[in-house]
């Protein structure tokens, strides 16, 4: 590998550092309910946003909240030697996209039927920290 090649990965490795992320897939919430929740928690601190996730009323939080303690584990998982506290970690990016939808049908008046669709989706989740310089 030449010198440039490898500063070049040097570069990009430092940078994937500073983030992390976790994936739930087939989460059976509709995406529209997650996003809701999901809307409340982009941009934040993630104490903030654990407080927030903790305290909402919606059923979507607590997934949302276990997804957002994978994620921190995630990046103590790749700086060990670094503090969360220190860190400043923040919600960088989430993302709920939908998933497969399960489809039923639900009996009707008049022999009829209604197609009924109960809907998924996946959530990212990516952790970014901020440097503070002195």
């Amino acid at each position: 590998m030449g010198l440039r090649k490898r500063q070049s990965a040097e570069k990009i490795k430092e940078a994937k550092k500073s983030i992390a992320f976790a994936k739930l897939n087939s989460c059976p919430t509709s995406p529209r309910k997650m996003r809701i929740v999901a809307d409340s928690v982009r941009g934040k601190k993630v104490d903030m946003a654990l407080t927030i996730l903790k305290f909402s009323q919606k059923e979507a939080s607590g997934k949302l909240e276990k997804l957002l303690i994978s994620a921190i584990a995630n990046w103590q998982a790749k700086n060990e030697d670094a503090d969360v506290e220190q860190a400043n970690l923040f919600v960088k990016e989430i993302r709920v996209d939908s998933a497969a939808m399960l489809k039923r049908l639900r009996p009707a008046p008049q022999g009829r039927a209604h197609r009924i669709r109960k809907r998924s989706n996946h959530v990212t989740l990516v952790l970014g920290s901020q440097t503070i310089d002195s």
